[in-house]
């Protein structure tokens, strides 16, 4: 469709709020901010699924304005079925209402190591190769912003040497198939939070698997940080990789960061939605990467549910941080 530059730019937007280390970091695909007029808010999301399918629900108002009426990401895995026509689908619907779509790439070989709820992923490295290329491909022209396998860089402790190996190539075969196939798409590769790997190695990591190639690395997917304290790792880790000759900004996941962490990982309690999706706030983006109400696994106050389940009660108490 055609577009018109509008002044929901990244240059005018950032400018302010972006840290001096990170402006002017070089673009690894065409600005697709600049050719949006905002971001996609999903009307098929699991909680405006659970709203349309609960209307006289006590709890569904709030669900529906406070998180079903927000932009977030889409998980994309082997739950996908045929990828191509899965994310095909989805950037299409975002492109046809002029609006930037957040997507999670989740299907790497081995993925969620040694968290173990999300365990799965590509049965081999051939096939991941493979769907990673169809999911790039699917995205084309249009604009998107994808996030590159959450947890992926982060599980190397629950990992032996052969399994790093294979993995860092396929992140790095991965943000290459963006780069040549969906050139408006800004890809971020995870880099994991601020209570998990020092800034010094998760800058090593990400370079090993090609970081290069990405627009960027993104912080505190499905985790509960502060927004201070992912703005003050990634600053580490940024700096850092300017060992390496990358300038890298980096976006954090604020979806349940809004009462910090306790310790915890799986569906902790008292947690609360955070800011909402937005340009700058400390960091190139904030984003609702995690569905605020979808489980972790089997752990938490999500006792008895499986991993991506959408428990309106979680999300409700979510909302207002008890």
């Amino acid at each position: 469709m055609t577009r018109l530059i509008r002044p929901w730019t990244l240059a005018a937007a950032l400018a302010l709020t972006i840290p001096a280390v990170l402006l002017g970091a070089p673009a690894a695909h065409a600005d697709p901010i600049s050719q949006t007029s905002g971001f996609y808010v999903n009307p098929n999301s699991s909680p405006a699924s659970w709203v349309a399918a609960n209307p006289g629900d006590g709890r569904a108002a709030a669900i529906r304005t406070q998180i079903a009426q927000r932009p977030m990401a889409s998980w994309f895995g082997n739950w996908s079925g045929d990828i191509a026509g899965a994310v095909g689908g989805y950037v299409a619907a975002a492109d046809a209402v002029d609006k930037l779509p957040l997507l999670v790439a989740y299907n790497i070989p081995g993925r969620d190591a040694c968290g173990g709820h999300s365990g799965g992923g590509a049965g081999s490295v051939a096939a991941y190769d493979a769907w990673i290329s169809s999911f790039a491909s699917a995205i084309g022209n249009r604009p998107a912003v994808v996030v590159v396998e959450p947890d992926s860089l982060g599980d190397f402790s629950c990992m032996n040497q052969s399994q790093i190996n294979d993995r860092v190539g396929m992140l790095s075969r991965a943000v290459a198939q963006f780069r040549s196939k969906a050139p408006n798409t800004w890809a971020y590769l995870d880099a994991g939070n601020p209570g998990w790997v020092n800034a010094q190695t998760m800058a090593q990591r990400l370079n090993t698997a090609g970081i290069g190639n990405a627009r960027g690395f993104a912080l505190n997917v499905s985790n509960y940080f502060t927004t201070g304290e992912n703005t003050n790792y990634g600053g580490q880790v940024a700096a850092a990789l300017r060992n390496y000759g990358h300038t890298k900004p980096f976006v954090i996941d604020t979806s349940r960061n809004g009462n910090g962490a306790n310790g915890q990982w799986c569906n902790p309690a008292g947690r609360r939605i955070g800011t909402p999706t937005q340009l700058g706030g400390g960091a190139e983006m904030l984003l609702w990467l995690k569905t605020p109400g979808e489980s972790d696994g089997n752990c938490g106050v999500g006792g008895g549910s499986s991993a991506g389940q959408f428990l309106p009660e979680v999300a409700y108490k979510m909302i207002y941080g008890y």
